[in-house]
């Protein structure tokens, strides 16, 4: 595991959870079981915010569930206050991405739930619940309805609801995700101040996201995590006073680093593409990698950005993500995607355009089909497989169901359908082969109709 700074110095307040070895999996009937966590280990102490930081689909929301005690996880142990847990954890509260508000009650209603779960007076219920909607900034709001109210002020209700139990631990799941940029920035900015001015009634805050400006904004240690299965692949300390500057050059270049460890793989160098039909090398033989669900058009519009000014073949990538608005979670598949077909590599934080990236971007539609036709062959075992079926049978046809299932024996439904998808328009693109909604069947077209 990669560290950017000890973490040593951080660590001085009470020790509230640890995660030991955790592992979670997924029986699968008469297939190995879908791996979502191995081998996770993690502390949380007071007085500190430790983000999780990753892919969607790396576990991270997995984590945090199984760290509340609303998930058992499949080996390993999760220690709350010392104590083995079994169950739900007592002190614990959680903030969703998705508000999770009941419509039918009113704003002070909403947040006197757990309250009212753990049997505490009307009267003081009522009196904590104006506080903690004081305290997030809805005052006024307290006989409103979620439906009268926007995303931000929904979110603020759901924080309220988790702070009015006054946690030891917040767990937050993604809460600005859902959220537009400006109101996602000024909710992070306002529960920041209120953490610095002591004025949370919390001892540490855990907090999933796959922001990275948002992580390194919030957070005094960050992990990593790695996909296919989650684990933490790199633990960093953010050392930065509150309030954090954006702009200052050391900020820019933690961000980098963080583009750079969640980019970083061995990467071969990209085989020439001969770009005429079936003239490509054999491709390696594991075909049960889940793929980016990425379209060609996005990764066709990155290639033209890249190669044109001011990047000229090679970008910074936290700058293209703040060029275009996007979060490393946009971004990062598409890069991913043009990696794997070897039109791009990642480099310590920026992208670069290989050979076959420039001549494909300087090529006109149909060299550029024939050359993506190449690549997906070369670098994609799925669509090559499916490609040699369709040529050896009779009728040039296969059913989906065959591959679909192959890919279940390895990944979850979710990822084997979203994989399917990415195969059938890849294939589709490069004029590889044609699928059949109806039948759910993938064909080989005809190279004479092709040519007509």
């Amino acid at each position: 595991m990669d560290q950017i700074a000890p973490v040593e110095g951080k660590a001085a307040g009470e020790l509230l959870v640890r995660v030991e070895g955790c592992r979670q999996s997924y029986h699968k009937e008469a297939s190995a079981d879908v791996i979502v966590l191995d081998d996770v280990n993690l502390s949380l102490r007071q007085g500190e915010i430790v983000g999780l930081l990753g892919r969607s689909g790396s576990g991270k929301s997995t984590l945090l569930r199984i760290v509340s005690g609303l998930l058992k996880p499949t080996a390993g142990e999760v220690r709350w206050r010392g104590k083995l847990l079994d169950g739900p954890a007592e002190g614990v509260a959680m903030v969703f991405q998705s508000f999770a508000l009941f419509p039918w009650l009113t704003v002070e209603e909403n947040v006197e739930l757990g309250l009212e779960a753990q049997g505490v007076a009307r009267a003081e219920r009522h009196s904590r619940a104006e506080d903690a909607i004081d305290l997030i900034g809805l005052g006024g709001y307290e006989n409103a309805y979620p439906k009268e109210m926007s995303g931000g002020m929904r979110q603020r209700v759901g924080l309220a609801r988790a702070l009015v139990v006054h946690p030891d631990l917040l767990l937050m799941d993604e809460p600005f995700s859902a959220l537009d940029v400006l109101t996602a920035e000024t909710l992070r900015t306002d529960l920041i101040e209120l953490w610095s001015e002591g004025r949370l009634p919390v001892k540490s805050i855990l907090i999933v996201t796959h922001n990275i400006e948002e992580a390194v904004l919030m957070c005094d240690r960050i992990l990593v995590f790695s996909s296919n299965p989650g684990r933490v692949a790199s633990e960093l300390l953010v050392s930065f006073p509150h309030p954090r500057n954006r702009l200052d050059p050391a900020f820019r270049q933690m961000v980098d680093d963080i583009y750079a460890l969640m980019t970083r793989r061995p990467v071969e160098p990209p085989k020439p593409l001969v770009a005429e039909r079936g003239t490509v090398a054999a491709a390696p033989q594991r075909t049960t990698e889940p793929l980016p669900t990425v379209s060609t058009n996005l990764m066709a519009g990155l290639m033209e950005t890249i190669a044109g000014e001011p990047y000229n073949g090679r970008a910074d990538l936290p700058a293209l993500a703040n060029a275009f608005q996007m979060e490393a979670d946009e971004l990062l598949p598409i890069g991913e995607a043009l990696q794997l077909l070897g039109f791009a590599v990642f480099e310590e934080g920026d992208i670069g355009l290989t050979d076959n990236g420039r001549g494909f971007v300087e090529a006109e539609t149909d060299e550029r089909k024939e050359l993506f036709a190449a690549a997906a062959r070369l670098h994609v075992p799925l669509i090559a497989q499916i490609k040699q079926v369709l040529e050896e049978r009779w009728n040039h046809r296969a059913p989906a169901l065959r591959f679909r299932d192959e890919l279940e024996d390895h990944m979850s439904p979710d990822y084997a359908a979203a994989t399917m998808r990415v195969v059938i328009s890849w294939g589709r693109y490069g004029e590889l082969f044609g699928y059949d909604q109806e039948a759910d069947q993938f064909t080989l077209e005809d190279e004479d109709e092709k040519e007509d």
